[in-house]
Parts: structure tokens; sequence; C-alpha cells
């Protein structure tokens, strides 16, 4: 198999869903079952039993996945290993997060700073709607996003920071004036639906499709920007799961945010691409770990 053709088998073990594994490595849903179909003519065995309903890996491409991953971590390791020269000037790195989250990684910033003065850092925004393209577009060198991450080309760095979770609904919405929620009370409205870019295991992880009871959980009209969100949900259309600190940082006259008991704390982690992990890199997740994470 060649080194593309695993990378496709990964991810569609991961997604099973051809569409969004054709989404997340930028080729086409033709590609993708077509790099399959050649891997199970050559082993002459089937990987993925497939319906017009779903996507299910086979008692062999499970195994397949669990000895194929090891070895693409090696390799992977290795070009990372190759490529530490960098393409860019050394001393400046580029830190992307999500909005605010950007200014409570400060405390990672000025202590990487006092230990590593010749390298500044930049500091770079992206959207819940595109979670892994500032890295892969080059933008950034490595990000702080939410847990899990499990794209096959992402190194999984240190935990930063920890917050609970909230639920954001219009001021006049029947849950605005309860003290607390559960999950189970997503299955009774129409949930924000944060668009097609984003890696459904990575969605669901803020935004289940079922409530702890296992009733599905509507989805309701897409929106991209967190501005999109605050102005959706003050409209009384959906409402949305969302990280504790927008009730200190996004106040809004037409949302309230109810705490929701039920789920776990968000785990927000360092994270950057495998083939471009450079000197600077390693140096943040270092100072970032001997910091430790930090409850925010």
């Amino acid at each position: 198999m060649e080194l593309r053709d695993i990378e496709i088998f990964l991810t569609l073990a991961d997604e099973l869903h051809f569409g969004r594994t054709a989404e997340r490595l930028h080729v086409s849903p033709a590609r993708v079952s077509q790099a399959i179909s050649r891997q199970e003519r050559r082993m002459g065995t089937t990987l993925f039993e497939r319906t017009s309903r779903r996507v299910e890996l086979t008692p062999v491409g499970a195994r397949l996945r669990d000895d194929l991953r090891q070895g693409y971590e090696l390799i992977q390791s290795g070009i990372a290993a190759a490529s530490r020269t960098g393409e860019r000037p050394a001393g400046v790195l580029r830190v992307a997060a999500m909005g605010i989250v950007g200014h409570e990684l400060q405390p990672v910033v000025d202590a990487f700073g006092e230990r590593h003065p010749g390298c500044s850092v930049e500091r770079r925004e992206f959207h819940f709607s595109d979670p892994f393209g500032a890295l892969r577009e080059g933008e950034a060198d490595l990000q702080v996003t939410w847990s899990p991450v499990r794209e096959p080309d992402v190194v999984v760095g240190p935990r930063v920071l920890t917050e609970g979770r909230v639920l954001a609904v219009a001021a006049g919405h029947p849950l605005a004036g309860e003290d607390a929620v559960s999950l189970e009370v997503l299955g009774d409205h129409a949930v924000l639906d944060l668009g097609t870019g984003v890696p459904t295991y990575w969605e669901e992880a803020m935004v289940p499709r079922r409530t702890p009871s296992g009733r599905p959980v509507l989805r309701g009209p897409v929106a991209r920007t967190f501005h999109e969100v605050l102005t959706v949900v003050a409209s009384g259309e959906a409402v949305t799961p969302l990280n504790a600190h927008v009730r200190r940082y996004y106040t809004h006259p037409g949302v309230v945010y109810v705490p929701i008991v039920d789920v776990p704390d968000t785990e927000w982690v360092l994270v950057w691409l495998r083939d471009r992990e450079t000197t600077e890199v390693r140096a943040f997740a270092e100072t970032a770990r001997e910091l430790g994470s930090r409850a925010i």
C-alpha cells in the first residue's frame, strides 16, 4: 500500500463516511472509494461493509487499522525528523486559537518567552468551522483546540486548559430560567449545526448526536462563526452547548448561558502537523507540559 492509500484507509476507519473522509483529505469521494476498492482487490478480502446508510469496518479491516496506525505514525515521525530544518525563518512561532481561548494561553506564552527570548510568538485565530485548516494551510505552526483529535497527520501534545460547558439559549427560552440543565434536554430542541467541513467525532465531542438516553438530537441552522452562533441562538431558532468561558467573554443581551451538569469537562490540547514539527514547536509544547493544565 502506498502512503496516501494508508492515510485514506485510516481516515475512513475513523470517519466511517466516504464524504467526510474526502473532505478531511481534500480529495473527491470517488478517489476514496477507488483507493479502498484497490486495497481490497489486492488483499482479496473486504475491509469495509458498505450499505446505502452506513459504513462499518470488518474484523479484518479493524485488525488492519490497528496494525497500520502504529507504522503510519512511525513513518510520519521519520518524515518530521528529516524536515526539522523548517521552511520559515527561525525565531518566530505562530500559535492559533479559537477566539478568546488564545488569551487563556498567555501564561504559557509568557513562560516560553522567558525561556526562549530569541523566539517571538505571533497569534493567529481559526474558526471551529475549519478546525485544522490553519495548520494544513501553513498559517500556524501549532494551535490549541478541544480534544479528542484523531487526524492522522496531526500530533496531539499536552493538555493546557480545562473548563465546564454551558447551554446557550435565547433570553426568552423556557430553559433560560433554569439553574442548570442535563444534556438530555438536547432531545427537545433544535441544536446548531457546525457545517460539513468539521470532522464528525470532533463536532460530537461538543454537540452530541444523541442524548444520554439515546434520543436523536435534531440539527438546526448552520453557524460557521461565533457571531453567527450568538445571532441564531438569540433568535430562538436553536440552542447549542458551548464552553463555559463564553460566560465571561461573550455576553449578549439576547443569550443566556445555563450550566450543563452531566457532561465531561472540555480539555484543550496543543496540536501540530507531524511533518512540520520544529525546534520552536517542541520547545513551546515542552513549556506547556511543564506548566501543566489549568482550569479556566
